[in-house]
């Protein structure tokens, strides 16, 4: 049996979407940035309907041991296993602030992270499981809207708050090395002067 999903407003669901969308492609262009940094074995946390963790897995199948796209949704993670299929690729369900999930999946050389903290209540717990989910020496490749911040509501329903650029600089002090990078539609770049950015993109460093 096949699974449907209703668009939420917020999951990407590329095979009933056009291509010329814009959130498509915003959310393309950050698996293909997170291409150069992915290697050995590889999580996709929030993987929703799978195209993305598939995408790297096809590009990036020499680097990658093993992949494993995970997602809160047991109904989304039916339609991946349905609908993307790599053999180096396994999807499941699972929810990143679960303690018990590291002892079920273990660690990984590579996480990436597209549009999941501002679902989270609690950002600094989320780093935190991040950093224990990496290996020594691991990336963590992540993303998220900027807003008015933690402590603010915002307006999709959808998320918990929208982090300031500052806040979301200061989240990644446990990391031996960090770069910043933004996000305007399919760009991302180091900030330019007098650009606006509405998304920031994080490359961490165990």
């Amino acid at each position: 049996m096949n699974v449907m999903l209703k668009d939420t407003g917020e999951r990407i669901i590329p095979k009933e979407m056009d291509p010329t969308n814009k959130l498509l492609l915003e959310h393309i262009a950050r698996y293909t940035f997170s291409t150069p940094y992915v290697k050995g074995r590889v999580l996709d946390i929030a993987c929703g309907t799978g195209y993305g963790s598939v995408m790297v897995a096809k590009e990036k199948k020499k680097e990658v041991k093993e992949m494993i796209g995970v997602d809160i949704s047991s109904e989304t993670i039916r339609y991946a296993i349905q609908n993307y299929y790599h053999p180096l690729l396994t999807f499941r369900q699972g929810d990143i602030m679960d303690p018990s999930l590291i002892k079920e999946i273990g660690t990984f050389d590579t996480i990436l992270s597209f549009e999941t903290i501002e679902h989270v209540k609690d950002d600094r717990a989320f780093i935190e499981r991040m950093y224990k989910l990496l290996k020594p020496g691991g990336t963590l490749v992540l993303s998220t809207p900027f807003g008015k911040g933690r402590d603010y509501p915002c307006g999709s329903p959808f998320h918990y708050f929208q982090l300031t650029k500052e806040e979301f600089n200061e989240l990644f002090t446990s990391f031996s090395n960090v770069e910043i990078f933004y996000q305007r539609g399919v760009t991302i770049e180091p900030p330019r002067q007098g650009v606006y950015y509405p998304l920031g993109v994080a490359v961490c460093k165990k």
